[in-house]
This record gives structure tokens, sequence and C-alpha cells, in this order.
């Protein structure tokens, strides 16, 4: 087992939240109200279509009901949901133009923003869609060898040559990396180098722990409940156990588009943000959102 040492951030996480928002909110609004004000006539979306992406998981709720329950049309604007296959091709849609806007990992914007594992461009971060939401999930195999939690994985994997054990997460500099790789490490576990860590795309999670590809994942609901219903995995740790109340999935788009288009990124965000409060209003609002 390799040794190391976790170190202790200087920036709390609640000051790690409150500088994210700061931030994104800076950005947009020093892009919304370049003069300060609105000159009087000119809030018109100067887009009126928006591409939207966004990956199958619960936490896209907000940004397809804003445009099935026409939220949209109260601005002006038409939300355009496009249903994409993985992470890397949210970040590359966005960067390329192809999507204005998407429902996206809060890593991975600032990942794009710092240039870390492709092309540096500057994003905007328009709205936080949610908060948890997320788990780690193990595979019954595991659980079969005596696991429930980290402490009793570390000794399955202490007792085995070094990447025998395979783990996912979605994306790189996404969320559900840190909170799997901090889990590991929290448990005396590296992740790069006691076990194996490869990325899945969220849909292609629950098939792959079914074949035997991987041994656990981090990743947003309904794939880890599926996993539960599938009779082939557990919950090991949900993430608000890890850090309560953590930022998930954001709206994010580049600050070009912002710049290019300040009264459609203001619609957009009203939008989804009218279908965020449709869906806390009522339980019958929420079993539409579900179906």
């Amino acid at each position: 087992m390799t040794k190391h040492t976790i170190k202790t951030p200087e920036l709390s996480r609640r000051g790690f939240i409150k500088a994210g928002a700061a931030a994104g909110t800076a950005a947009m609004l020093s892009s919304l109200f370049p003069g300060g004000v609105w000159a009087a006539g000119s809030d018109a979306p100067e887009k009126k279509e928006i591409k939207v992406g966004f990956i199958p998981l619960t936490d896209c709720a907000s940004v397809v009901m804003a445009a099935t329950q026409k939220f949209d049309e109260k601005y002006g604007i038409k939300i355009i949901p496009s249903k994409e296959a993985s992470w890397a091709s949210v970040r590359d849609k966005l960067v390329s133009g192809e999507l204005d806007a998407a429902h996206v990992l809060y890593g991975l914007v600032y990942g794009v923003h710092l240039g870390i594992g492709g092309a540096k461009k500057d994003m905007a971060n328009l709205m936080t869609l949610n908060n948890n939401g997320q788990a780690i999930t193990l595979a019954n195999q595991l659980r079969e060898k005596g696991v429930t939690d980290g402490t009793s994985l570390k000794k399955v994997v202490a007792a085995s040559a070094a990447g025998t054990y395979t783990f996912a997460q979605t994306f790189p500099t996404g969320t559900h990396a840190m909170w799997l790789y901090y889990w590991l490490a929290a448990n005396d576990i590296n992740p790069f180098q006691d076990v194996k860590a490869i990325v899945v795309p969220p849909p292609q999670m629950v098939a792959n722990m079914r074949v035997g590809n991987m041994h656990g994942f981090c990743v947003g609901e309904p794939w880890n409940q599926r996993a539960i219903v599938d009779k082939i995995g557990f919950t090991a740790v949900p993430t608000q156990d890890i850090w309560a109340d953590h930022p998930e999935k954001i709206l994010g788009t580049t600050a070009e588009w912002v710049s290019k288009n300040p009264n459609s990124a203001r619609a957009l965000t009203a939008a989804v943000l009218d279908a965020s409060r449709w869906i806390d209003a009522s339980q019958a609002n929420r079993r539409i959102t579900a179906e």
C-alpha cells in the first residue's frame, strides 16, 4: 500500500463555494451589464434559439423542464435541449460553439477556464443547478469479500497487487473525480497507484459494472440507484457525506457567448430558474418531471 499524506487545503469548503460563486457571478454580470445599466428597449434576446446540452442525469431536470414546460417562451427564447453522450463531448461542443450552453459539471467549467486537460477558454457560470445528488457505488463482488465501507475496502485493496481493482469517474476535472479520489485517499488508498482509475460516461456506468469492467464508480443519479435495483452494486457513501451541500452541476457557457449575447444569457438563466422553482413547487410537478 502506498503511503501518502492528505494535506488540508487553506481554502475552506465554504470559502471555495463563495469564491467560485463570486467569480462566476462577477463574470456574468460584467458581461450582462457592461455599462452598468440596461439601455431602454435593448433587452431583446440577441439569439432566440439557444442550444443547451445535457447528460441524462436527474440534475438535468431544470434545463429540460424549462424547454418542455415552455418557461423559455416567457423570455422570448426557445431552448433546444441536446442530449450528449459524454462530458468530453459537452466540453468540446461548448468550446467550439456547437452548444450555446450546457448542464455541466462544476469542475469541468473551471478546468476549461484554466486550460487543464485541454484547450483553455474563458468560461461563465450562469447559475448553480443543484447541490449533492451523487454517490460512490461498489460492486456486489466487493461486498462478498466483506467490503461495506472505505475502511474495509482498504483492507481488500491492500491485500491485492496494485491495479487489481478498477474505479470509474465521469471526467478528469469533474466533481465525480474529486469525490472518488478524495474518498479513496481519505481511506489510505492512493487513487493513482493502488487502484486503476478510468473515465466512463454516466449512462454507461451500470453496464460496465455488470460485465465486470469496474469494481466501483462515482456518478450522479439515477445510476447509483439503478445499480441497486439491478442487484449489481451498493452505495458505499453518498457524496453529501463527503462534503455536505457541495456544488455539483451548473448552467455553463463561454464568456465569449455571454459577451455576444448578454440578453439571451439573461433570458436563459431566468427560464431555467423558473423551471427550478416550478419543480420544487409541488409533488405533482416533481412526478411530471420524473416522467
